[in-house]
């Protein structure tokens, strides 16, 4: 015998973040994510703009550091139309091929940019360690002048996208693209005022250099968010052990098993469970409130907003072939 019990309505602390992952799936959340897609494709067309006049100057200073920043700016272009095309594929409805839609497009999307900031860090660690044992010459003032113009161009986009909702993993990993490509700025700034102001010419692809720290550290976050989902690691604010000492506390309740957790995207956990209860939870009908007091222990300690629970009789268990602890 099973039954389904969906969490819709957890008391507090966990009532507010589910409330609030309530509307953002309801009919607001369509919106949303409509005004989302328009805050990054203005963020994308800025960055693009400004990648394009990069390059041109990249190619007539020989600024490695420039280059670093055209390259860094590529994967802030990806990372924008990757979020705009998962919110996109996030809005189509469910089916009977994909019941939950293409909710998890957003994680896919923050996975391919931890992915493409370290593809580009390890090509630019090759070109500044080039230049750090053989230097060219740079013109610091191009430098100077396209580090400061990026400065103002690369802080108005990471606002626009700042607006958006940062939950969402693609958003956060557009994000982290623009606030890393903004200290990346900063340090090519600083070297042009150090070309300009001494002549060392290794200034350049040190600054290069701290680009790729950059980049590494904003990758490593996103990488690890997402392989965690995609894996559909446990959540990391649910303890297992915590959950299944807190249902066997609830009256009937013999055991627990199969219990599995996991979340869809970056904000809708999941949880599901074989509870063994006593025989006359079945003969007196009382499954119904046993799965009532099962929702109160769960939505009142743990933030999970969809959760299955199979009531089982003591001896089922023997017939299941997947059986997990």
């Amino acid at each position: 015998m099973t039954h389904t019990a969906n969490l819709d309505q957890p008391p507090a602390p966990a009532q507010a973040r589910a409330a609030q992952r309530g509307h953002r799936h309801g009919g607001h959340h369509h919106g949303s994510r409509d005004a989302d897609s328009r805050l990054l494709v203005a963020a994308l067309c800025l960055i693009l703009a400004l990648m394009a006049a990069e390059v041109a100057v990249a190619a007539v200073s020989g600024s490695m550091a420039l280059f670093a920043d055209a390259g860094h700016m590529l994967t802030d272009a990806g990372a924008l139309a990757a979020a705009v095309w998962a919110a996109r594929l996030a809005r189509r409805p469910a089916t009977g091929r994909m019941t939950w839609g293409f909710q998890r497009a957003e994680i896919l999307s923050g996975a391919l940019n931890g992915l493409s900031l370290v593809a580009v860090a390890a090509a630019v660690l090759v070109g500044a360690g080039e230049r750090l044992v053989r230097p060219v010459p740079v013109d610091g003032a191009a430098l100077v002048i396209v580090a400061s113009t990026g400065l103002v161009v690369n802080g108005i986009a990471t606002w626009l996208v700042a607006r958006a909702d940062r939950e969402r993993l693609d958003v956060a990993g557009a994000h982290a693209h623009l606030v890393t490509d903004g200290w990346a700025f900063g340090g090519t700034l600083a070297a042009g005022v150090v070309i300009l102001a001494t002549g060392f010419r290794r200034a350049d692809p040190i600054a290069s250099l701290l680009v790729v720290g950059l980049m590494l550290r904003a990758a490593w976050p996103l990488l690890r968010s997402s392989g965690r989902i995609l894996l559909e690691a446990t959540p990391e604010g649910v303890d297992l052990d915590a959950v299944r000492t807190h249902l066997l506390s609830v009256p009937d309740v013999r055991e627990v098993h199969d219990l599995h957790a996991w979340t869809l995207n970056s904000d809708l956990p999941a949880l599901s469970a074989h509870v063994v209860v006593a025989d006359e939870c079945f003969a007196g009908g009382g499954a119904p409130v046993l799965l009532d007091r099962l929702q109160a222990c769960l939505a009142g300690h743990f933030d999970v907003e969809h959760s299955t629970f199979q009531l089982e009789a003591a001896g089922h268990s023997g017939h299941e072939p997947g059986h997990h602890s």
